[in-house]
């Protein structure tokens, strides 16, 4: 996993004198992913998290990457408790992309505005990207949620497996009408069977 860095340029070329601040990546270890999970995430979910939410449990969902922190990590849950919220880490299913909502359509949707621009090198890619996620439609998350809740009933029906298509239901037809749900129910026969079978 690589991040980005500014440090000042050690020679001076045709384009920069020496000193200036230039954007390379790093690579990032667990102790970084930590310190960014500390020093960023936790203080942005502080300042940003509706006051009403408090006593709700706030999980972040990673994926299974070796650089990612424990889920039980002794630094990362003192720091939490500190917040005032009830932060927990939660790894997604493994080798289950459409599990976490950002690998399911976040990114690509992301991605393929940010396609579309031009970007010469670093700093302007970063910026483009910066650019586009500030202008993100938030219409446009909450449809992947529902996304995300098509996947998790079409993974109860196939048993827990990853076999099944991810589901398509017209979600920009049916919010033009009007008709687009909030969420998506779940059949009773299903979820009673998957409680069934998970306490076997």
């Amino acid at each position: 996993m690589c991040y980005y860095a500014q440090e000042p340029a050690k020679r001076r070329s045709g384009n920069r004198p020496r000193g200036t601040l230039i954007t390379k990546t790093m690579t990032v270890d667990r102790d970084t992913m930590r310190s960014y999970l500390i020093g960023k995430v936790l203080w942005a979910i502080k300042t940003r998290w509706p006051a009403d939410d408090v006593g709700r449990t706030i999980w972040i969902q990673q994926d299974n990457a070796r650089t990612h922190v424990p889920v039980d990590d002794e630094d990362f849950a003192r720091a939490a408790a500190q917040t005032g919220f009830d932060i927990r880490l939660i790894n997604q299913p493994p080798n289950s992309l459409d599990m976490n909502v950002l690998d399911l359509g976040f990114f690509a949707s992301l991605q393929s505005k940010t396609d579309t621009t031009t970007s010469r090198n670093l700093d302007e890619l970063i910026a483009n990207v910066e650019n586009e996620f500030r202008n993100y439609d938030v219409n446009d998350m909450r449809n992947v949620f529902l996304t995300l809740q098509g996947c998790l009933i079409e993974v109860m029906k196939a048993g827990g497996g990853n076999k099944y298509k991810i589901p398509h239901m017209n979600k920009e037809r049916l919010e033009a009408l009007g008709l687009l749900p909030r969420s998506l129910n779940c059949d009773r026969q299903l979820y009673e069977s998957v409680m069934e079978s998970l306490g076997t």
